[in-house]
C-alpha cells in the first residue's frame, strides 16, 4: 500500500510541475520607456466663462492607467544651451504681492496647464505667452521607486532616473 502511495504521490509532482500560471496584468506596464515631449514657445488660451487661461493637448498614443506625467516650465534660461526648468504646480511671487499659479492635470488621453493668479494675467504677457514646457511620461512601472528615489523638482536628476535620452526629444 505504501509503494502505491508512493507512485500516485510521484506522479502528481510531475504532472503539477508541468503547469504553469500565465498571469496578465493589464494595469503593470513592464515594457514602456519613459518619454518626454516638448511645447516649444506655445501660448496660453484665455476662457471667458472660467476667467482662466489654458494650454490643452491630446496624448497620441494614449498613456497606460497607471502611467503618470509630470510637467515642467523653462522658467529662464543661463545660456543658450541651459535651460532652467520648474517643476509644476508652481506659485510665482511678484514684485506688489500678485501671485501666479501654474498648474496642470491629466488623464490618460489628455493634458491641460493652467495659469491663474491674484491679479489679471494680461499685465504679464511673458508669463502666459510664448512658454516651454516639457511633459515626461513616467510609466506605472517605475512608481514604486519614484518617490522615494528620485528628487521630482530636479529635471535633470528624473530623466537620468528614468534613463530618457536628453537627445530624443519630441516635439508636440
Amino acid at each position: 500500500m505504501k509503494k502505491i502511495t508512493l507512485l500516485i504521490a510521484f506522479i502528481g509532482m510531475i504532472t503539477l510541475q508541468s503547469c504553469t500560471i500565465n498571469e496578465e496584468h493589464d494595469h503593470v506596464d513592464n515594457d514602456t520607456i519613459a518619454e518626454v515631449f516638448e511645447l516649444r514657445n506655445v501660448n496660453f488660451s484665455y476662457n471667458s466663462s472660467t476667467g482662466g487661461y489654458f494650454i490643452y493637448r491630446t496624448l497620441n498614443p494614449q498613456i497606460y492607467a497607471s502611467d503618470n506625467i509630470l510637467i515642467y516650465r523653462m522658467s529662464d534660461l543661463i545660456d543658450s544651451n541651459t535651460p532652467v526648468w520648474q517643476l509644476i504646480p508652481r506659485t510665482i511671487y511678484l514684485s506688489g504681492g500678485d501671485e501666479l499659479d501654474y498648474d496642470y492635470d491629466f488623464s490618460r488621453e489628455d493634458f491641460t496647464i493652467y495659469a491663474g493668479g491674484t491679479y489679471n494675467l494680461a499685465e504679464t504677457p511673458e508669463f502666459i505667452y510664448n512658454q516651454t514646457f516639457r511633459i515626461v511620461i513616467v510609466p506605472g512601472y517605475f512608481s514604486n521607486r519614484s518617490a522615494t528615489q528620485v528628487d521630482l523638482n530636479d529635471y535633470d536628476a528624473v530623466i537620468q532616473a528614468y534613463g530618457i535620452n536628453p537627445n530624443n526629444i519630441k516635439s508636440l
